[in-house]
Protein backbone atom coordinates (compact mmCIF):
# COMPACT_ATOMS: atom_id res chain seq x y z
CA UNK A 1 0.00 0.00 0.00
CA UNK A 2 1.41 3.37 -1.03
CA UNK A 3 1.65 6.37 1.30
CA UNK A 4 -1.00 8.95 0.44
CA UNK A 5 -3.47 11.29 2.17
CA UNK A 6 -5.62 9.70 4.89
CA UNK A 7 -3.33 6.72 5.43
CA UNK A 8 -1.61 5.88 8.71
CA UNK A 9 2.15 5.56 8.37
CA UNK A 10 4.43 4.09 11.04
CA UNK A 11 8.11 4.80 10.52
CA UNK A 12 11.50 5.02 12.17
CA UNK A 13 13.70 8.04 11.61
CA UNK A 14 17.01 9.62 12.44
CA UNK A 15 17.50 13.33 11.90
CA UNK A 16 20.67 15.39 11.71
CA UNK A 17 21.61 18.87 10.73
CA UNK A 18 22.94 18.47 7.16
CA UNK A 19 26.50 17.11 7.32
CA UNK A 20 26.40 16.46 11.09
CA UNK A 21 25.82 13.49 13.38
CA UNK A 22 22.18 12.55 14.18
CA UNK A 23 20.60 14.57 16.97
CA UNK A 24 17.48 12.45 17.37
CA UNK A 25 16.31 8.95 16.47
CA UNK A 26 13.24 6.79 17.00
CA UNK A 27 15.08 3.50 16.57
CA UNK A 28 15.38 2.96 20.34
CA UNK A 29 11.58 3.07 20.81
CA UNK A 30 8.34 2.34 18.94
CA UNK A 31 8.02 3.77 15.42
CA UNK A 32 6.37 7.17 15.03
CA UNK A 33 2.76 6.93 13.77
CA UNK A 34 1.23 9.77 11.74
CA UNK A 35 -1.92 10.47 9.77
CA UNK A 36 -0.46 11.33 6.39
CA UNK A 37 -1.56 14.53 4.65
CA UNK A 38 -2.77 16.27 7.82
CA UNK A 39 0.31 18.33 8.71
CA UNK A 40 1.50 15.91 11.40
CA UNK A 41 5.13 16.17 10.19
CA UNK A 42 7.21 18.85 8.49
CA UNK A 43 6.24 19.52 4.84
CA UNK A 44 9.57 18.46 3.29
CA UNK A 45 9.51 15.07 5.00
CA UNK A 46 5.89 14.51 4.00
CA UNK A 47 6.80 15.22 0.35
CA UNK A 48 9.72 12.76 0.54
CA UNK A 49 7.47 10.01 1.95
CA UNK A 50 4.55 10.33 -0.46
CA UNK A 51 4.12 7.31 -2.75
CA UNK A 52 6.51 5.09 -0.78
CA UNK A 53 5.56 1.71 0.72
CA UNK A 54 6.15 -0.37 3.85
CA UNK A 55 9.65 -1.86 3.94
CA UNK A 56 11.27 1.04 2.09
CA UNK A 57 14.28 2.80 3.59
CA UNK A 58 15.56 6.08 2.18
CA UNK A 59 17.40 9.29 2.95
CA UNK A 60 15.80 12.72 2.55
CA UNK A 61 17.40 16.15 2.53
CA UNK A 62 14.96 18.82 3.73
CA UNK A 63 15.77 22.53 3.46
CA UNK A 64 14.99 24.85 6.36
CA UNK A 65 12.02 26.43 4.57
CA UNK A 66 10.43 22.95 4.19
CA UNK A 67 11.35 21.97 7.77
CA UNK A 68 10.98 24.35 10.74
CA UNK A 69 11.31 27.56 8.75
CA UNK A 70 13.95 30.24 8.81
CA UNK A 71 15.08 31.72 12.12
CA UNK A 72 13.13 34.88 12.89
CA UNK A 73 14.79 37.73 14.73
CA UNK A 74 12.94 39.27 17.64
CA UNK A 75 11.46 35.95 18.75
CA UNK A 76 12.59 36.36 22.34
CA UNK A 77 10.41 36.59 25.38
CA UNK A 78 11.02 37.30 29.06
CA UNK A 79 9.37 34.67 31.26
CA UNK A 80 9.07 34.66 35.06
CA UNK A 81 11.52 32.09 36.46
CA UNK A 82 8.73 30.40 38.46
CA UNK A 83 7.38 28.91 35.18
CA UNK A 84 10.46 26.67 34.98
CA UNK A 85 9.89 25.07 38.38
CA UNK A 86 13.03 23.77 40.07
CA UNK A 87 14.97 23.17 36.83
CA UNK A 88 18.60 24.29 36.85
CA UNK A 89 18.82 26.60 33.82
CA UNK A 90 21.83 27.52 31.70
CA UNK A 91 22.36 29.59 28.56
CA UNK A 92 21.91 27.53 25.39
CA UNK A 93 19.84 24.87 27.16
CA UNK A 94 16.68 23.70 25.40
CA UNK A 95 13.62 23.19 27.58
CA UNK A 96 9.93 22.65 27.04
CA UNK A 97 7.83 25.51 28.36
CA UNK A 98 4.10 25.06 28.92
CA UNK A 99 2.32 27.95 27.20
CA UNK A 100 -1.33 28.86 26.65
CA UNK A 101 -0.89 27.25 23.20
CA UNK A 102 0.50 24.01 24.65
CA UNK A 103 4.10 22.82 25.19
CA UNK A 104 6.77 24.70 23.24
CA UNK A 105 10.49 24.00 22.88
CA UNK A 106 12.51 27.11 23.74
CA UNK A 107 16.20 27.91 24.10
CA UNK A 108 17.48 29.73 27.19
CA UNK A 109 19.26 32.98 26.27
CA UNK A 110 19.73 34.63 29.66
CA UNK A 111 18.99 33.64 33.25
CA UNK A 112 18.28 36.42 35.72
CA UNK A 113 17.30 36.42 39.40
CA UNK A 114 13.54 36.34 38.73
CA UNK A 115 13.16 36.21 34.92
CA UNK A 116 14.50 34.11 32.05
CA UNK A 117 14.93 35.32 28.46
CA UNK A 118 14.04 32.58 25.95
CA UNK A 119 14.30 32.25 22.18
CA UNK A 120 10.95 31.03 20.82
CA UNK A 121 12.36 29.87 17.47
CA UNK A 122 12.23 26.09 17.07
CA UNK A 123 15.71 24.74 17.95
CA UNK A 124 16.06 23.48 14.35
CA UNK A 125 14.76 26.66 12.69
CA UNK A 126 17.08 27.90 9.95
CA UNK A 127 18.73 24.48 9.57
CA UNK A 128 18.76 22.15 6.58
CA UNK A 129 18.05 18.63 7.84
CA UNK A 130 19.05 15.14 6.75
CA UNK A 131 16.66 12.27 7.52
CA UNK A 132 17.21 8.53 7.40
CA UNK A 133 13.75 6.92 7.15
CA UNK A 134 12.46 3.34 7.38
CA UNK A 135 8.75 2.85 6.58
CA UNK A 136 7.45 0.14 8.94
CA UNK A 137 3.84 -0.09 7.75
CA UNK A 138 1.06 1.75 5.94
CA UNK A 139 -2.69 1.24 6.46
CA UNK A 140 -5.99 2.96 5.73
CA UNK A 141 -7.00 5.43 8.43
CA UNK A 142 -10.32 4.91 10.18
CA UNK A 143 -13.07 7.52 9.68
CA UNK A 144 -12.58 8.56 13.33
CA UNK A 145 -8.82 9.11 12.82
CA UNK A 146 -9.52 11.25 9.75
CA UNK A 147 -12.17 13.24 11.65
CA UNK A 148 -9.81 13.81 14.60
CA UNK A 149 -6.74 14.49 12.41
CA UNK A 150 -4.45 12.02 14.19
CA UNK A 151 -3.70 8.32 14.65
CA UNK A 152 -5.44 6.27 17.34
CA UNK A 153 -4.20 3.06 18.92
CA UNK A 154 -0.74 1.58 18.31
CA UNK A 155 1.78 4.43 18.20
CA UNK A 156 -0.96 7.06 18.19
CA UNK A 157 -3.29 8.98 20.44
CA UNK A 158 -5.35 7.26 23.12
CA UNK A 159 -8.64 8.98 24.07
Amino acid sequence: MKIEKDRVVRFHYSVAEAGQAPVETSRDRDPLAILFGHGNIIPGLEKAMEGREAGESFKAEVTADEAYGERREGMTQRVPKKHFGEQKLSVGQQVVLNTSFGPRAVTIEKVGMSVVDVDLNHPMAGKDLAFDIEIVDVREASPEEIEHGHVHGDGGHHH
